[in-house]
């Protein structure tokens, strides 16, 4: 019997995280999957569901051969089929449809971060689309927002190091819930508590994170624009700003002052719900520490004024000063330090002028038959790295526009998903266990290579190689083309950056990820140097002007503020958040026995807003709103705000008792930077299913 062999990995999923791995691999099969203890992020230890990656691999139902649709679309009939026959019908219908009146635009490739990794996720598939002259994809599903509000304001995603976190006196998690959505962050803010820093949950839910706070502070969804201004007042008000930081290296403090003005607290305790002299409080801590770290996430950019909150929030550092020191700042993402070549790996030089669709508005695309998606409309979809019947908002119009008769649906997964069931053809992808690829990470500055433990599952293969089947099927001779996976992890890596100086194929092979030309820890701002236009923090954005912008930091109400619009809150008189289950990551893991636990959606209501409606704990609901409804259980607790719900998601369809969720009730709308979705604006009334 040969000996077990440890092969370096990385976890693939939509987290900052982006864990080094080790897989325990014997006689062929892998035996177990950790955390490297080495790495100065994963620490040795994985999330809750990446523990169950072996189980996720080895499933009963995982698709190990092509599938052929032999039913009617969406009832899930398939039959097995060879690769020849499923590359020759697929390459024939896409060929037709890119020859036809409608020409390759009426094509759209529709994926997102079912894998983070570069390779599988966004190289040959883009490569192959651009060549096709198939639509392109706007994928603003779940960042967008935060990301040009962070650039309209520090000019980058370029945040505070964790690393430094343990220098921090002030820790601020500001709409995240680390536990579930950034785990390893949380030793950094322990060492911080344990240095003395006081830690503060900002959050409309009290998550399993803000339990673990020194304080829970229960912000009114889509308000924390005005929290910020509020806490910049107060700190103006009180001389707690940094004159020196504000005259060398910002842009606009008059005007940021001035705006400041209109927002006391007593103003902002009516639009955020957080009492007065709590906000006076927060601002008199945030003002007098010298370093805080404010750690914000996407769930509060996912409303109308999203983009806006992130880009106030981010204006606090500097007025405080507090990028000077480690431990310092504001953290949406660290993605921006990461200068991989994409173009070399992606070529959009090779696409000719297409149209965009933008992915959150998939239902309007595949239902809509006008310049509603700008040209022809969408006559062929291909999915992968994606579960849109799940995922998108407004799943109601997605489902209609998956049903169609005249739409060719190709889908390649590891499971037969909501999404799959719509198929004509489901193509069996690999896993992370089973390909190459290389990661970088939104939340350290840690480059990481994955490299494939065991062999393909049946006869499933890496996306790249599905593509360059496919392109090789339609005839497609291009050079790029022909790239294997480790070139094309090379070719990633050719770079001049000076962050990226030292990060090459040779080293990651050797070591399995290495950290980015960067101080330890990172600090990006102490000295200036901000990435924007003036080269300083802009609270005045001549870019947001000339959008038609408000050019100086505001609130910017959600679209469904229930003060906004009465009558739809009278109707409607309850906001629905949505963000993930502990369990699960976006629908992944959702059917993955051991981490659902025979569960199934649920809902948390306030005690006031149930005994309202005569709801009771273990009492089944029908949450609802004019777009439509899904069902869940009640759970009652003061774990959220009264007039806000939550429903942890996502769940598949076909796992739920009405084939449904929450995203039947999220609508399409954008937020007012990046065309994000608003999965979180969203009003909504429950009551008794029965």
């Amino acid at each position: 019997m040969a000996a077990p062999t440890v092969v370096r990995g990385a976890c693939p999923h939509d987290c900052p995280d982006a864990c080094a791995t080790l897989v325990t691999v014997e006689e062929g099969r892998a035996t177990r999957i950790q955390g490297d203890p080495d790495h100065p992020f994963t620490a040795g230890f994985l999330c809750a569901k990446v523990n169950r990656y072996l189980e996720r691999t080895y499933h009963r139902d995982r698709l190990t051969t092509p599938l052929k649709r032999v039913g009617p679309k969406g009832s899930g009939q398939f039959e097995p089929a060879t690769w020849d026959e499923a590359l020759d019908v697929i390459a024939a219908k896409l060929a037709s449809i890119a020859q036809s009146a409608d020409g390759p635009q009426s094509i759209l490739p529709y994926s997102y971060a079912g894998t983070m990794g570069l390779v599988q996720g966004s190289s040959m598939d883009r490569r192959f689309f651009h060549l096709l002259g198939a639509s392109q994809l706007d994928r603003t599903i779940c960042s967008m927002a935060g990301t040009v509000g962070m650039r309209m304001t520090v000019g980058a995603s370029v945040g505070a190091d964790g690393q430094g976190l343990p220098q921090s006196d002030l820790v601020l998690l500001w709409g995240t819930n680390t536990l579930t959505a950034n785990p390893h962050l949380w030793p950094f803010v322990l060492q911080a508590k344990a240095n003395g820093a006081k830690v503060i949950a900002i959050d409309p839910i009290r998550t399993r994170t803000a339990d673990q706070c020194d304080e829970w502070i229960g912000i009114r969804p889509g308000t924390d624009a005005a929290l910020a201004l509020g806490m910049m007042h107060v700190i103006f008000a009180e001389g707690l700003q940094d004159d020196d930081y504000l005259a060398r290296h910002t842009l606009g403090e008059a005007e940021l002052r001035a705006r400041a003005l209109e927002y006391p607290p007593k103003r902002v305790a009516s639009i955020t719900g957080i009492p007065a002299q709590r906000i006076v409080e927060l601002a008199r801590q945030y003002g007098k520490a010298k370093a805080a770290f404010v750690r914000i996430n996407y769930g509060l950019q996912r409303h109308g004024g999203g983009g806006m909150a992130v880009r106030t929030i981010a204006c606090l550092p500097a007025v405080t000063g507090h990028w000077r020191r480690a431990g310092g700042g504001v953290q949406l993402s660290t993605s921006a330090n990461f200068q991989f070549n994409k173009k070399a790996l992606e070529r959009p030089d090779l696409s000719p002028p297409v149209r965009l669709i933008n992915m959150i508005r998939l239902g309007e695309a595949l239902t809509s038959n006008d310049a509603g998606v700008g040209g022809p409309p969408v006559k062929a979809l291909v999915v992968y790295n994606s579960n849109p019947a799940a995922v998108a908002p407004d799943s109601n119009a997605v489902l209609r526009g998956l049903a169609r008769e005249d739409l060719f649906t190709v889908v390649l997964e590891h499971f037969q998903t909501d999404t799959a069931d719509w198929a004509d053809w489901v193509l069996p992808a690999t896993t992370q266990l089973e390909h190459w690829d290389v990661h970088f990470s939104y939340g350290h500055l840690y480059v990481t290579l994955n490299k494939p433990a065991i062999a393909p599952m049946g006869e499933a293969k890496p996306n790249s190689e599905i593509f360059r089947l496919l392109a090789a099927r339609m005839g497609m001779t291009h050079p790029s083309l022909q790239d294997d996976d480790v070139t094309l992890i090379r070719q990633s890596l050719d770079t001049t950056s000076d962050t990226m100086k030292g990060v090459t194929f040779d080293t990651l092979m050797a070591n399995g990820w290495t950290r980015l030309n960067l101080p330890v820890p990172h600090v990006p701002f102490a000295e200036g140097g901000f990435p924007t236009p003036s080269g300083k923090c802009e609270f005045v954005s001549e870019r947001m002007r000339d959008m038609g912008l408000d050019a100086v930091p505001a609130f910017t109400a959600p679209y469904e503020f229930p003060e906004n619009v009465p009558e739809l809150a009278a109707r409607f008189p309850l906001t629905l958040i949505s963000s993930p289950r502990h369990q699960f990551l976006n629908s992944t893991f959702v059917n993955v026995e051991s981490l659902r636990r025979n569960a199934e959606p649920e809902v948390l209501v306030h005690p006031h807003d149930a005994a309202r409606r005569g709801i009771g704990a273990g009492m089944r609901v029908i949450v609802e709103n004019d777009r439509g409804h899904f069902t869940a259980v009640a759970k009652i607790g003061d774990g959220v705000r009264e007039g806000v719900v939550w429903a942890p998601s996502v769940w598949w369809l076909k796992l739920t008792a009405d084939h449904a969720n929450a995203n039947a009730t999220t609508s399409q709308r954008e937020t007012d930077l990046g065309h994000g979705p608003v999965f979180y604006d969203n009003l909504v009334e429950i009551s008794p299913a029965d």
